[in-house]
């Protein structure tokens, strides 16, 4: 078995922005995403840490790092999934995500699985 089919790790994101918790006079544009981990690789894997570059329109760049996500370290085995709903602020109506988490295998490996970047805008922003 090849080792990258062992360590394999699909992440999607899904955005949605929140007027009503936004204030567009301040500058204070509010997103939700929903984030799927799902395990497609050959042993169980779990979830301790993040890591996210949150950056704006004005290259305001961002990054939080933290144990688990939403108050979780979970455990995936092949071809479960996760999935989880947080948020962010941004000053501006267009920003970007991405990232890493930190996984530790069954077998006491650690990697990185990388977080492909995604778009946060307000809708009729972007085109």
């Amino acid at each position: 078995m090849d080792q990258d089919d062992k360590y394999r790790i699909n992440i999607t994101a899904q955005v949605n922005y929140l007027p009503d918790q936004s204030d567009e006079t301040d500058n204070r544009y509010v997103f939700a995403y929903t984030i799927t981990i799902t395990n497609v690789g050959h042993t169980a894997v779990k979830l301790v840490s993040r890591h996210w570059v949150i950056t704006d329109a004005h290259r305001h760049v961002q990054e939080v790092r933290g144990q688990g996500v939403i108050g979780e370290q979970p455990v995936l085995k092949p071809n479960q999934s996760f999935e989880y709903t947080s948020g962010t602020v941004l000053a501006t109506q267009v920003g970007t995500m991405s990232g890493s988490y930190r996984m530790v295998a069954d077998d006491s490996t650690e990697f990185d699985a990388m977080i492909p970047q995604f778009v946060l805008s307000v809708p009729r922003v972007l085109h």
